[in-house]
C-alpha cells in the first residue's frame, strides 16, 4: 500500500524535526531565526521550520497527531523492518518476548459478541477465584462489557494491567442461573513461547517454537531434559510460522546443537562493527540427530537457527523457503512510552550468506506482497519454481553443500504445501469462521462428557465415532452454507482433521492439538521419516539450495 502518495512533504519533514529533537534533545528558540531565512545546516533547517509553523501558521497545528502518522512514513523510507511502535501497543508488543505480563489469565474468544473463556491458566488468578471453561464474561467492573464492537484489543486492555491491581468479572456460567461476581487480582501470567514438546510413541522429540523470547532457551532445556530423561533418538525443531524474536535467545538455542568453535552467526553494520557468535561447546544436544521445519512464515531468528544448522552441516532443513529477513533491529524508546525498533545491522550465516530477501527503500508494497507472489508462482507447490541466483551462491561450512543467500533458507527436503481435499465448500466454510465456531459450541455443550478423555488419541476416537462432520455440515447449512455433498465428500478428511483439532485444543489444550494434528502433517512425517532411516545428517550428495 503506498502510502507516501497520502502523506503530504511538510508531515515527513515534521516528522523527521520532532525525532531529531527526542532523540538528541536539541531545543531552540524563536531569537535564532531570521526573518525569511531559515537555518543552515539540516537539522537546524528542519528544527526551526518546526517552531516557524508552530509559531506563525495560519491555522492550529497538532503537532503530536501529526507526528504519531508521519513517524512510520520516515522509517518507511529506510527498510521494510524499521517501524514505530506507539505508547499504546509498546508494552503489549514486548510482552510477547518478554516472557509474560501482567493480567488475569484465561485464553478467551469472542463468539457472538461475548467473552467466552476458553482455558484456565493453570495457578494464575482466574484459576485462584475458581474461573472455568465455558464462563462467558458479561460485565468487567460492574459495566455491561459485550455486544457489537467487542474486539480483542478491547478484551486485553480490559482484563490486563498493573501487578496487584483488581478487576471484578460479572460471570455468565452455564450450570447457575444468577450472574456470578468474581474479584480477581491481577498477576504474572507466563507466556509461552513452546507451543508443544512431546515424545512421540517411538522416541523422537517434537518441539514447536511460536517465537524466540526471554524464555525460549530455559523452555527448550526443559523439554530436553524430559526427552533425554525416555531415551530421545532424535529431535524435531519445528519453526513454521515463527517470525522471528530475540538474536540472543537463537544464538542459545543453536549452541546446543553445534560442537566447540562453529560459528553460528555474525552481524555488521555501518554503525555496528561486525559480531561474531561462536558455539561454546556447553550444548546438551550436539550428537543428537536433528530436523528443522520451515516455510514461508519462518524469518529472523528463526532462519538464524535453521541457517546455522544448514551451513555447518548438523541437520537437515525440511520444509518450504523461509520468509527471507537478514535484518537486525534494536529496540529505543522515547519519552512519552513509545518507541522504534531501527535496523542496525545485516546478519550473515555460517557460510557468508545474507538471507534478507530484495527491497526498496520507501516502496514496501512489492516486499509485503512477495509471499502472494510465491504463491501466484507456484513456489509453494514446486521446488523448481525457485529461481536461485549464482552471483550469491556460498558453500556450506564442512561439506562444501551449495546455498545461496538473497532471500531465505532452501530446505534440504522440499514438502509442498497439502492441498488435499481443498474445495469450494472448505474454504467458504473456513472464511466464514463457521468450524472455529462449531468447534467451540460443541467443545462448550457437551464440556462434561469430553472431559472424561484424558488424551487426544482417547477423544480423537469418541468424536471420530460422533459423525462430527456431519454434525458440522448442518450447523453450517443453519448459517446459509449451502449442502454441497459431492465437495463435501473430496473435503471430508480435511473438515473432520481441523474439528477434531479445534475440539482437542478447547478440551485437552494446545499440545494435545498439535499431537493429533501432526499425524496428518506431511512435513512432520518427512522429518519422522529421515530420523527413522538414520537420515538425519547431510551428506554431500545432499544439495541445500537456500
Amino acid at each position: 500500500m503506498d502510502t507516501k502518495k497520502s502523506t503530504p512533504h511538510l508531515i515527513l519533514i515534521i516528522a523527521v524535526s520532532i525525532i531529531t529533537g527526542v532523540v538528541i534533545g536539541i531545543s531552540y528558540t524563536k531569537d535564532k531565526i531570521e526573518t525569511n531565512a531559515i537555518g543552515g545546516a539540516s537539522s537546524v533547517k528542519l528544527d526551526a521550520l518546526l517552531h516557524t509553523i508552530q509559531t506563525d501558521y495560519v491555522d492550529t497545528v497538532h503537532l503530536a497527531d501529526i507526528v504519531e502518522k508521519a513517524i512510520p512514513q520516515i522509517l518507511g523510507e529506510l527498510d521494510p523492518h524499521s517501524i514505530y511502535i506507539p505508547a499504546r501497543d509498546l508494552e503489549a508488543v514486548a510482552s510477547e518476548l518478554e516472557g509474560s505480563f501482567s493480567g488475569v489469565g484465561i485464553q478467551f474468544t469472542i463468539q457472538e459478541d461475548t467473552i467466552n473463556v476458553n482455558a484456565v491458566v493453570a495457578g494464575g488468578p482466574s484459576e485462584k477465584v475458581g474461573l472455568m471453561a465455558g464462563d462467558r464474561v458479561v460485565t468487567v467492573n460492574d459495566s455491561l462489557f459485550a455486544g457489537i464492537g467487542l474486539t480483542n484489543d478491547k478484551v486485553m486492555r480490559a482484563l490486563k494491567g498493573p501487578k496487584g491491581s483488581h478487576v471484578k468479572l460479572g460471570i455468565k456460567r452455564a450450570t447457575e442461573r444468577e450472574l456470578l461476581s468474581f474479584d480477581i487480582v491481577r498477576g504474572d501470567i507466563p507466556q509461552n513461547t513452546v507451543d508443544a514438546a512431546y515424545l512421540t510413541d517411538d522416541g523422537y522429540g517434537y518441539v514447536q517454537i511460536s517465537k524466540f523470547g526471554r524464555t525460549t532457551h530455559a523452555e527448550l532445556l526443559s523439554a530436553i531434559a524430559r526427552f533425554n530423561h525416555k531415551g530421545c533418538k532424535g529431535i524435531i525443531i519445528d519453526l513454521r510460522d515463527n517470525t522471528g524474536g530475540y538474536m540472543e535467545a537463537a544464538v542459545r538455542m543453536v549452541n546446543e546443537f553445534l560442537p566447540e568453535g562453529e560459528l553460528i552467526v555474525y552481524a555488521q553494520g555501518v554503525h555496528y562493527p561486525r559480531t561474531d557468535e561462536y558455539a561454546n561447546g556447553g550444548g546438551s544436544c550436539q550428537d543428537m540427530p536433528l530436523v528443522v521445519l520451515t516455510d514461508e512464515g519462518s524469518a529472523s531468528a528463526s532462519e538464524i537457527f535453521a541457517g546455522a544448522i544448514q551451513d555447518n552441516d548438523r541437520g537437515m532443513i525440511v520444509g518450504r523457503r523461509s520468509f527471507g529477513k537478514g535484518l537486525v533491529q534494536q529496540p529505543f524508546e522515547f519519552g512519552d512510552g513509545s518507541g522504534m525498533r531501527l535496523t542496525i545491522a545485516r546478519y550473515y550465516t555460517p557460510s557468508g550468506r545474507c538471507i534478507q530477501r530484495p527491497y526498496t527503500s520507501g516502496q514496501d508494497y512489492q516486499y509485503e506482497m512477495d509471499l502472494i507472489t510465491r504463491y501466484q508462482h507456484g513456489e509453494y507447490f514446486s521446488r523448481d519454481s525457485i529461481k536461485l541466483d549464482e552471483s550469491v551462491r556460498y558453500s556450506t561450512r564442512l561439506l562444501g553443500r551449495p546455498v545461496y543467500g538473497g532471500g531465505g533458507i532452501m530446505p534440504d527436503v522440499f514438502v509442498p504445501q497439502d492441498t488435499t481435499g481443498v474445495s469450494s465448500y472448505w474454504m467458504e466454510v473456513l472464511n466464514k469462521g463457521l468450524l472455529l465456531q462449531f468447534a467451540f459450541r460443541y467443545s462448550d455443550n457437551n464440556r462434561a462428557r469430553l472431559g472424561k478423555y484424558d488424551s487426544q488419541e482417547k477423544l480423537t476416537a469418541y468424536l471420530q465415532g460422533e459423525g462430527i462432520v456431519e454434525q458440522f455440515v448442518r450447523f453450517a447449512s443453519s448459517k446459509g452454507v449451502k449442502r454441497r455433498n459431492i465437495l463435501i465428500h473430496r473435503s471430508y478428511k480435511i473438515l473432520e482433521n481441523n474439528l477434531c483439532t479445534n475440539i482437542i485444543y478447547n478440551i485437552l489444550g494446545r499440545e494435545e492439538a498439535v499431537r493429533y494434528s501432526n499425524q496428518n502433517d506431511n512435513t512432520v512425517q518427512e522429518a519422522l521419516k529421515l530420523l527413522r532411516n538414520g537420515e538425519a545428517y547431510p551428506t554431500k550428495e545432499d544439495e541445500a539450495q537456500s
